[in-house]
């Protein structure tokens, strides 16, 4: 059985009313629906990301802790940026 990505509905005599008596199998839908759009959404970042590590790979951009550190942070707060509340927080 997977997961429940909101176990607090299943769980919470409250869930009625948090969710508007919805059925536990469309807020699961819902719920997988959200993350499925997060994912598409952060495709780009994680291709940058790829894209990252393949050039210092080839050696193209030089191996750095520090520079991969801020590489990082600069792609995060440009995904916070754009995405907004859609953005993923690694």
């Amino acid at each position: 059985m997977r997961p429940s990505v909101l176990p607090f509905a299943a769980t919470s005599k409250l869930s009625a009313f948090a969710f508007g008596a919805m059925p536990p199998v469309l807020t699961q839908s819902m719920a997988d629906t959200i993350k499925i759009t997060m994912n598409l959404l952060g495709l780009p970042f994680d291709i940058v990301r790829a894209q990252y590590a393949r050039a210092v790979q080839l050696g193209l951009i030089e191996r750095s802790m520090l520079g991969s550190r801020d590489f990082s942070r600069t792609l995060e707060a440009l995904e916070q940026l754009s995405l907004g509340p859609w953005a993923r927080h690694v």
